[in-house]
Order: C-alpha cells, then sequence, then structure tokens
C-alpha cells in the first residue's frame, strides 16, 4: 500500500528556498525509537554534478516504528537520510554542507513496516549552495533524520544520527570530438581533435582540464563496440589532438574515465568516410 508521506513537502521548499533549516532535521538527541536501514543511495555510485541542471540521484531506504506508532498514519513520524560534511549538528542547524530528499514515498509493508523510494535534490545554482566550491567534490557522510509528531501536530521528539555509509560527489566533465578530413583517402592521416573540461562549481563555469590522459576510440561501421586505439594528454587548455591512419568507415570519440573528483567525459562520436 502506498502512504502519503509528504512527498513534495521538501521538493516545493527546495525550489523556493534552497537549503532552508525550517526544512533541516532538528538536531535533538532523545530517542525516537524509529530505526532507518538498508540505506541505499544513487545505487551505491558516486554523484556527479554539472554547473547548471539539478541533479536527482535515486534513494532507498527501510524504515521501523517504535510502539504507539503506525503506518497507516504517516503524519506521526518522519524519517529520512542525507548528506552532509563536517559536523551533523551544524549541517543540520544551518542548512550548509547539506544535502536531503527532494521528495520520496514510502509503501507499506506491515503496521510497523515501510519500504521508502525517491530522490535527493541537488541544484548547483549559486542560490541553493547544496555545491559552491570545488572542494565540495569529495566524501560526504551519510546521516538520519528521525522525528516523532504529537496528534495536534507538534514536534514530539526528534534526533539525528550519523551512519558509517559515505557518497561521493564529483565534478561533471565534458569532452568534444572533431576528426578531420571528411571524407578521407584509405591509407591516409586522420587527425582527430577534442577539448575537455571540467565544471568549476566556484564560478559556475566549464573550465579547461590540463594534464588528463584521454583514451580515442574507434567503432568501425556495421559494429557495436568501440575501442581504445590511442591515448593523449589534454594541454594546457585542455586541448587533444593526434593522428591515426585511415583504414574504414567508422566514428571516433575521445573518452575521459575519471578521477576521484571528476565524473567520466565520453565526447561526440565523429563519423569518418574512408574511400
Amino acid at each position: 500500500m502506498k502512504t502519503g508521506r509528504r512527498t513534495g513537502a521538501v521538493a516545493t521548499l527546495v525550489g523556493a528556498l534552497g537549503l532552508s533549516v525550517l526544512n533541516a532535521p532538528t538536531a535533538q538527541a532523545a530517542d525516537t525509537g524509529i530505526t532507518v536501514s538498508d540505506i541505499v543511495i544513487n545505487n551505491g555510485k558516486p554523484i556527479v554534478v554539472g554547473t547548471t541542471k539539478e541533479v536527482e540521484p535515486p534513494i532507498s531506504f527501510d524504515i521501523a516504528l517504535p510502539s504507539g506508532y503506525s503506518t497507516s498514519n504517516p503524519s506521526r513520524y518522519d524519517a529520512y537520510p542525507f548528506l552532509y560534511r563536517g559536523s551533523i549538528k551544524t549541517a543540520a542547524d544551518t542548512g550548509e554542507n547539506f544535502i536531503q530528499p527532494g521528495s520520496y514515498t514510502c509503501y507499506e509493508t506491515d503496521s510497523k513496516h515501510a519500504h521508502c523510494e525517491g530522490n535527493l535534490y541537488i541544484d548547483p545554482h549559486p542560490s541553493q549552495e547544496h555545491v559552491d566550491s570545488n572542494s565540495d567534490a569529495t566524501t560526504w557522510k551519510v546521516g538520519v533524520s528521525l522525528k516523532l509528531w504529537k496528534a495536534d501536530g507538534g514536534l514530539k521528539t526528534g534526533e539525528l544520527e550519523t551512519r558509517s555509509a559515505t557518497t561521493r560527489l564529483k565534478r561533471a566533465a565534458k569532452a568534444t570530438t572533431n576528426a578531420s578530413p571528411e571524407p578521407v583517402t584509405k591509407g591516409k592521416p586522420i587527425t582527430v581533435t577534442g577539448k575537455l573540461t571540467r565544471a568549476n562549481w566556484s564560478t559556475k563555469k566549464y573550465d579547461a582540464y590540463s594534464g588528463r590522459t584521454v583514451s580515442l576510440q574507434f567503432r568501425a561501421k556495421g559494429t557495436d563496440s568501440y575501442k581504445t586505439v590511442k591515448k593523449a594528454t589534454t594541454s594546457s587548455t585542455g586541448g587533444l589532438k593526434t593522428t591515426v591512419t585511415a583504414t574504414v568507415d567508422g566514428s571516433y570519440r575521445w573518452v575521459y574515465y575519471g578521477n576521484s573528483t571528476t565524473g567520466v567525459a565520453t565526447g561526440a562520436a565523429d563519423y569518418v568516410d574512408v574511400r
């Protein structure tokens, strides 16, 4: 059975106010008796964020309720995981270095247990302060906000729990590809150029990413897979350039496989007709 778990409330506040402390978990230590388990964020993969596009990584978790509370009355309890950096109390109190769900829905498994699914909400816009520094490209801790509500809607008790799990945030990267001449005579050289850039969360622009090893891949016409044929290192301006010998028709692309702070970048393929 699907329960109504305030699925729109968080998303509304995020869109209007950013990481509002009005919606941050209350930094209290009283035991609620709620258990949150089996937390999965972004399917266990790093979260990659650019400079403008909102990102909504999937989350899932299970909850178990204490005596006196039932999943049939979801207005009486609140429980969800979030990401934070530094002190969990500071993140909760200020809303800084704090990423929470945009929305989630819980499905009753019985009167005391529910499985919940939804999304975190990350907006790189400067007004949101979700990722406002390149130092945010690091490992974030997982915390849990737990609250019990009175019948009249007032807060009964709330607590924050730290977890050993972590999630890594990465800066998005972009790659371009241009192969020429087109068409080309068989046996003649093809020059493949491109550029690698990376999101700068401080300026909200993409900057040249120098000194990176990038793979040139080729897929012959009529085949399904790409194969790496060469590697090159980006220049101080992020530029890429290499030559290959024309043999058969096919597509070239540059691929950067990322690192601990930067996501994978795959350039759009450029098709070359060999005659």
